[in-house]
C-alpha cells in the first residue's frame, strides 16, 4: 500500500495543488502482528496521512527526493520482512525433518 501511495506521489510531482499521501509503515506492521497475537489491542485508525502544507508555489506538497527515499525505505522493509519470514519457515522445515 505504501509503495502504491509513494508511486502516486511521484506520478503527481508536477500536478498543481496535489497533496502528498503516505502511510505509517510501522503502524501497519503492528496491525498485521496484532492479527496473529493472543493479546489484541486497538491501535486506532491512523491510516493514510495527507500532507496539508505545500512546499511549492503551485500548492503541490510532493518533494521528489523524499519520495525516492520513502520508496527505497519501503523496498528495504519489504525485503527484510520477506527474508525473515523465509528464514523462519526454513528453520521450521529443518525442525520437521529433524535437521536432515
Amino acid at each position: 500500500m505504501r509503495h502504491e501511495l509513494v508511486s502516486n506521489n511521484l506520478a503527481n510531482v508536477n500536478t498543481p495543488n496535489y497533496k502528498r499521501k503516505d502511510i505509517d509503515f510501522s503502524i501497519e506492521i503492528e496491525r498485521a502482528n496484532d492479527r496473529f497475537s493472543l493479546n489484541k489491542h486497538q491501535l486506532g485508525d491512523k491510516g493514510i496521512q495527507i500532507t496539508e502544507g505545500s512546499i511549492r508555489r503551485d500548492g503541490n506538497s510532493v518533494d521528489l527526493e523524499s519520495e525516492v527515499v520513502a520508496l527505497a525505505e519501503t523496498d528495504l522493509h519489504y525485503r527484510m520482512l520477506s527474508e525473515m519470514t523465509g528464514r523462519y519457515f526454513s528453520g521450521l522445515k529443518s525442525v520437521i525433518r529433524e535437521g536432515r
